[in-house]
């Protein structure tokens, strides 16, 4: 947190976090093109910003993109807000975001954070349904874990796992697992208060694709990035996956749950149902 808070201090590096934010997962040609410093100096603020967790890049091809990562904000937040005042802050931003919003081109979520434990034990907590089932809010994920085998929910233990449509896409045991995303179901309409015809177009988004990437940090830490993309343009399950919906923590919530779970053996506590903004 006192990286963070001094990371942020300068106001070159606040406006690098900016851009980002107005256009995430970009090089450092790109984070350079128009600003009035050198390439060396942007290199430099971006180092301590990834130093400070506040940048996380990832790796495409020959090109290494930078994305803003919302871990530290989250947990400044966490630390001096209480759960009402984050979901009046929450509304507010809500609010906001819905007024000055533009359509984004494809956008990305991009998250890291450093669990301790083992990539060997992250890896069965990402696939066993014994494990996924205590953080992901009593949801097992079934699958042989093959490349194109389906992804299965089931919703409770005696419950018969459904097929949403998700397959595996790259499983990399302890280091890479990928697969294809659900779209929205009649229970999110439900959730989210949202019309029948709200819904029919939102079913129109086309699918996402989720890929957790492994790394060991350290002799007792792993650095987990979760990377997902393949969304619609100004996409609603672009929004519900980031948390940025009434009602949704998305995977930063899901993701606390488990590092919660792997360093002290229980998951974060259900947050009590909010009411509904008006």
């Amino acid at each position: 947190m006192d990286e963070a808070f001094r990371a942020l201090a300068d106001p070159s590096r606040r406006r690098l976090l900016d851009r980002l934010n107005e256009r995430n997962g970009q090089t450092l040609r790109e984070l350079c093109d128009g600003l009035a410093t050198t390439r060396q100096a942007v290199s430099k603020h971006l180092a301590v910003l990834e130093a400070a967790q506040l940048v996380t890049t990832v790796r495409r091809g020959r090109e290494k993109l930078h994305y803003l990562n919302a871990a530290p904000i989250i947990a400044i937040a966490d630390r001096w807000l209480s759960r009402y005042d984050h979901q009046r802050a929450a509304a507010l931003a809500d609010l906001r975001t819905a007024l000055e919003r533009q359509p984004m081109d494809s956008p990305t979520f991009v998250y890291t954070t450093y669990i301790t434990t083992t990539p060997e034990r992250l890896w069965a907590a990402l696939i066993e349904p014994a494990f996924t089932r205590r953080y992901w809010g009593g949801v097992a994920l079934v699958s042989d874990w093959q490349v194109g085998s389906p992804v299965l929910w089931q919703d409770s233990p005696d419950g018969e796992p459904r097929d949403l449509g998700q397959r595996v896409r790259v499983a990399e045991p302890h280091r890479r697992l990928s697969y294809s995303w659900h779209g929205f179901q009649p229970e999110h309409a439900e959730h989210f208060g949202w019309s029948a015809e709200q819904l029919a177009a939102r079913l129109d988004e086309r699918r996402s694709a989720v890929t957790f990437e492994i790394e060991p940090h350290g002799p007792d830490a792993v650095r987990l990035t979760v990377i997902h993309d393949g969304f619609s343009p100004d996409s609603e399950m672009h929004r519900a996956i980031s948390g940025q919906l009434d009602g949704s923590g998305g995977w930063p919530e899901l993701l606390a749950s488990l590092k919660t779970l792997l360093e002290t053996g229980e998951p974060m506590p259900e947050p009590a149902p909010a009411g509904r903004a008006s």
